[in-house]
């Protein structure tokens, strides 16, 4: 006869009080997660994040109270969890799960990863970490009502990057600077002139009007005479933005008039440009303060965040955010810099002022506060009951790979609405490994696509091995039969070769380079291909990557079969090519709740 002990079997019980396991992430299903493995009768239990408790966490991170706003969530959150079974034995950091600190041995002490994330780089690096280290790993997302759940175990299943991920959606610069036509389009450029004006400076981050637009067949000499300026001090001379702004004392009209007034008559000099588009219609800080009704000024019923407010109100908004942001930075120190936070009053003020005025001067329809919060942010709905789901399935999935019962492991479905078999919960058997995938294979290898005449050794690390392979601190070098080393993760080793480019170093069509992250235990080896025909502001393609789109619909056929394997309905967008899992959930579209990017364990 089996001997239970409370619902699971005592060898399990047994097991579950006695293995390590580690929770990545304190934030949403983080904090479900938690409750539930202490509940479920876990004892060592080690949970990492690098994230502090806001007041828009506590409608559904419910081990956080008011009180807690401001701490580490990973500290309160093992704090409430002991609550609930004080002979648990909880350790807390307050950390990036990407910090060295947290290397191979560091995972392998660990008998199983649960992650509870909120962003690909995170993601990347635990499915990394425990590959190199050999330890199962459930991740899992929430976006909404839907979520999912699925097991990562080296050499049996799919890793997080078997699958190709679409890449984040970005914008030309010369939309954003010159002919913005979706609010989306003036939010960006709101978030691009914060960082110019109270952030750090990115030359990819330019807001004045560009002058190099292929769209715009004019000769800038002849023309630039014809925008004039309202004022002297207004006239920006197109040298650093943050510079002339603290010229003028961060004076908030000079800044309005700049910005929305006189570079707006200086793209309306760009004749090409509007010729099949609305004309941009500059505005004057003294003419709307000269023609503002007072009403605009009276309180309007509804929530004050979903309310949109007119022309005037906007202005006198950026006017009082301007004056609130640089009194910060003066606050700060001489070469001091703030950084955009969503969840900082001033600075989502800044935004929604800038963005608004600017939407307005497009002819597009203003967005409230709320709105152009969730956009600015990247915001995802979370769901409290979708995250308390997902955590359930996490332990379920996690007691039976400490069975042994690996095989009866899936990938699981959370969904909207249920699906032919009424059910809302759709199993599928896990995949294998991909034998194309560039971290589980056994010899990783990818060709970019680039020009080595115009690659720096600075963009090669940060933009293509970090960014967009995930690594946390890569070693390269050059197969070139002199074992040449291009970049090294040991500091000052290098640094002369960053501002060189990758053709100095006699990098060509055809070069190879063997590319090591210590840290994460992973070698790629990079076949560049050099062209001279990528398409403007794209710095370098991964080839054969596959297509950031759903496969095409299935036949009769295939829709039969995937029933069968029970994901008929499982929600869109695909990140699998195969018929009977062609509609496989994007698990960074499966979010707790923000999705950018800022933090590594949340």
């Amino acid at each position: 006869m089996v001997q239970l002990v409370g619902s699971l079997r005592k060898e399990l019980a047994d097991s579950l009080s006695t293995c390590k396991v580690l929770v990545v992430g304190a934030g949403g299903i983080g904090c479900e997660l938690l409750k539930n493995l202490v509940l479920t009768g876990f004892k060592n239990i080690e949970v990492i994040d690098l994230d502090t408790i806001d007041v828009s966490n506590l409608n559904r991170q419910f081990l956080f109270q008011k009180k807690h706003v401001g701490k580490s969530k990973a500290q309160v959150a093992k704090e409430s969890a002991l609550q609930f079974c004080p002979t648990a034995n909880i350790t807390a950091y307050h950390d990036s799960i990407m910090n060295p600190d947290y290397n191979v041995e560091f995972f392998r002490k660990f008998v199983l990863v649960m992650n509870a994330l909120d962003n690909r780089a995170a993601r990347n690096h635990v499915n990394r970490m425990c590959l190199a280290a050999d330890i199962p790993l459930i991740e899992s997302g929430t976006a909404g009502y839907l979520g999912q759940v699925t097991v990562i175990k080296k050499g049996m299943t799919e890793c997080y990057e078997c699958q190709p991920k679409p890449t984040q959606k970005t914008f030309p610069g010369c939309t954003i600077r010159n002919t913005p036509s979706e609010p989306i389009h003036c939010i960006v450029w709101a978030k691009y002139l914060f960082n110019q004006l109270f952030g750090e400076e990115d030359a990819d981050q330019e807001v004045s009007p560009d002058t190099a637009d292929p769209e715009a067949a004019w000769k800038p000499e002849e023309t630039a005479a014809r925008a004039t300026a309202s004022e002297k001090d207004g006239d920006i001379k197109r040298v650093s933005t943050k510079d002339w702004a603290r010229s003028t004392g961060y004076d908030p009209v000079k800044l309005f008039n700049k910005l929305f007034k006189d570079d707006i008559m200086y793209l309306l000099t760009m004749d090409k440009l509007w010729k099949k588009r609305k004309a941009p219609t500059p505005l004057d800080w003294h003419q709307l303060e000269n023609s503002a009704c007072p009403q605009e000024d009276s309180p309007v019923s509804g929530l004050k965040d979903q309310q949109v407010l007119g022309v005037w109100g906007h202005c006198q908004l950026f006017q009082q955010s301007v004056e609130t942001l640089s009194s910060q930075l003066q606050e700060k120190g001489e070469g001091a810099e703030l950084v955009w936070d969503k969840d900082d009053p001033p600075a989502m003020d800044f935004v929604t002022a800038a963005s608004n005025l600017r939407m307005h001067i497009f002819s597009m329809n203003m967005k409230s506060r709320f709105d152009v919060k969730s956009m600015a942010g990247n915001i995802i709905p979370a769901i409290a009951t979708t995250n308390a789901v997902i955590a359930g399935l996490i332990v379920l999935e996690g007691l039976k790979i400490l069975s042994g019962e690996l095989e009866s492991c899936r990938t699981i479905f959370l969904n909207k609405c249920p699906n032919l078999r009424k059910k809302l919960l759709v199993p599928c058997i896990l995949d294998p490994p991909s034998a194309n995938c560039y971290v589980c294979t056994s010899k990783p290898e990818v060709t970019v696509k680039l020009n080595v005449h115009k690659t720096m050794v600075l963009s090669l690390q940060d933009r293509i091995l970090k960014e967009r392979f995930g690594m946390v601190a890569p070693d390269v070098q050059i197969e070139d039969g002199k074992g040449t080393i291009l970049i090294s993760s040991e500091e000052g080793e290098t640094e002369a070769n960053n501002s060189k480019f990758l053709s100095d170093f006699g990098i060509r069509n055809g070069s190879r380079l063997q590319v090591d992250d210590f840290l994460q235990d992973y070698t790629l080896l990079v076949n560049v291909l050099h062209t001279e025909e990528l398409e403007r502001d794209v710095e370098f393609e991964v080839v054969g990557e596959a297509p950031d789109k759903a496969p095409p619909p299935q036949t009769n056929q295939e829709e039969v079969n995937s029933i069968t394997n029970g994901n008929k309905d499982s929600a869109q967008p695909s990140t699998s090519s195969k018929g009977q899992h062609g509609r496989k959930l994007q698990l960074d579209w499966l979010t707790e709740a923000y999705n950018c990017g800022g933090s590594n364990s949340s």
